[in-house]
């Protein structure tokens, strides 16, 4: 559950519960649900997503 707390400047909360819906990333899984997705489809995306956090992760240990 996303919580902001607005005190005073309306604006600033628009901004930061905009920050965190993206963040936790429910922009994009409510797109990712507005359409049926075939299970093959799904497989492949699901692939291609454990592939990129390994490289990200790699990356980052390497510089460390």
């Amino acid at each position: 559950m996303i919580e902001v707390e607005v005190r005073g400047d309306l604006e600033y909360a628009i901004r930061q519960l905009k920050k965190k819906i993206q963040i936790d990333g429910i922009k994009r899984e409510l797109r990712r649900r507005e359409y049926y997705e075939k299970p093959s489809v799904k497989k492949r995306r699901k692939a291609a997503e454990a592939l990129r956090k390994l490289r990200k992760f790699n990356r980052i240990r390497s510089r460390g």
